[in-house]
């Protein structure tokens, strides 16, 4: 059930199911720094009676963000800044790990015309530039960035990280034999494929040390024709335990297929309608025994207490109720709700928006959540998206300012 702990492998207990899963907060400032407004929110996640708060995409790599307002953890953070949105977010009782992140070729061309990447295979989409296919060199780099950023982020105080290799980011890129068409010792089989990754988790295992929590978030599938499948992520889950992780996060997709961030229209509750990759992640705990984490549409107590009870899943996650009420957890494990926060259950149907438009309109509310201390759901879809696209290119501006770069 929701309310009950889970004692992870390294010994930490959890206090219940709850967790707050990444979202990209985009409130850092032209230098790539935690601001106020940022560590604000996270007090209040704190607060709100989660279990566990992961942060937002992280980079490791300030030349490959996501996008502009993303928060870096590198040698040239502002750490001090950093250790207190940990302590912020830890205020309430919380637990909290950073998710440590290194965009590849899905770096925006306004930051990056040059992303690294596993091979030279540009994203179909608008807006990315032609990566550059990485060198041994260049790989055994970022192996050590992941390294020295989860080394900081024990200094400033976090619980752990999670090492993100979904969603068609560099790690997950290097796992998709759809665009890892390497034939070193980084390409091919999936054992090569999956090197990167850990490799990674060994360098962070060894500068965390015991009671260091070691998530991994890991597509269920990319459900692309000749990309990462089920059975490959499975068997990288495998993998994963035998390299001594405490959790894995399952969740699916990429930019090019978004599948995790999919809204659906509808009041009816079920496992099949809320939990979007449940069923995989069924699969994958079967094969494991350290405790998995399934993110994506759950909202009603009901189905995520059915999905525990039932084996399919360890914890909970979440992203978007958090947005609109920070303190909805301490309200649904008490009994006052019996439901996260559904707001986008009577939004129109997604192919009748601009592409993304749900999505930004979240990440919108998400900046006035943090910059104001609440949501505006008065706020047209539409305008959001739009309001969402305009600071994301102010931040941009900013940006390319701070690092001498005409836009």
């Amino acid at each position: 059930m929701i309310d009950q702990p889970l004692t992870l492998p390294n010994g930490v207990v959890l206090a219940n199911r709850l967790v707050k899963s990444a979202m990209s907060e985009a409130l850092g400032d032209a230098r790539s720094n935690t601001t106020e407004a940022h560590i604000g929110l996270f007090d209040r996640w704190g607060r709100g009676g989660a279990a566990l708060l992961i942060t937002g995409n992280t980079p490791v790599d300030r030349l490959h963000l996501e996008h502009a307002g993303n928060v870096v953890l590198d040698k040239q953070t502002d750490l001090a800044r950093t250790a207190r949105l940990a302590e912020a977010a830890k205020r309430g009782g919380a637990r909290v790990l950073v998710q440590l992140a290194h965009a590849g070729r899905q770096t925006p061309e306004a930051v990056n015309p040059r992303p690294l990447s596993m091979s030279g295979l540009r994203l179909d989409l608008p807006g990315y530039g032609a990566p550059r296919a990485a060198t041994e060199e260049d790989l055994e780099r970022v192996i050590g960035q992941f390294e020295e950023s989860a080394r900081l982020a024990k200094v400033a105080g976090f619980d752990g990280v999670e090492v993100h290799a979904a969603h068609g980011y560099l790690l997950s890129s290097a796992l998709s034999p759809r665009i890892n068409t390497r034939s070193d010792r980084w390409g091919g089989s999936l054992e090569n494929r999956a090197r990167l990754v850990l490799s990674i988790i060994r360098a962070v295992r060894r500068v965390g040390g015991p009671g260091f929590t070691l998530a991994v978030k890991l597509n269920s599938s990319d459900f692309q024709k000749g990309g990462f499948s089920h059975e490959d992520s499975i068997a990288v889950a495998k993998l994963l335990q035998n390299e001594g992780i405490d959790l894995l996060e399952i969740s699916g997709g990429n930019f090019e297929t978004p599948v995790a961030y999919q809204h659906g229209a509808g009041k009816n509750s079920s496992a099949s309608r809320e939990a979007y990759f449940l069923d995989y992640a069924r699969d994958i705990k079967a094969a494991l025994t350290v405790p998995v984490m399934v993110t994506g549409g759950f909202r009603s107590r009901d189905v995520m207490n059915e999905a525990l009870t039932s084996g399919a899943t360890d914890l909970i996650g979440m992203g978007r109720p958090f947005i609109i009420d920070p303190a909805f957890p301490g309200k649904l494990l008490s009994g006052v709700i019996d439901r996260a926060p559904a707001v986008e259950r009577d939004f129109p149907a997604a192919a009748t928006l601009p592409r993304g438009a749900v999505l930004n309109w979240f990440c919108h509310q998400l900046a006035l959540q943090g910059k104001t201390g609440a949501a505006d759901l008065s706020l047209p879809i539409v305008e959001g998206h739009a309001r969402y696209l305009a600071d994301l290119e102010r931040a941009t501006e900013r940006l390319l300012q701070e690092r001498g770069i005409e836009s």
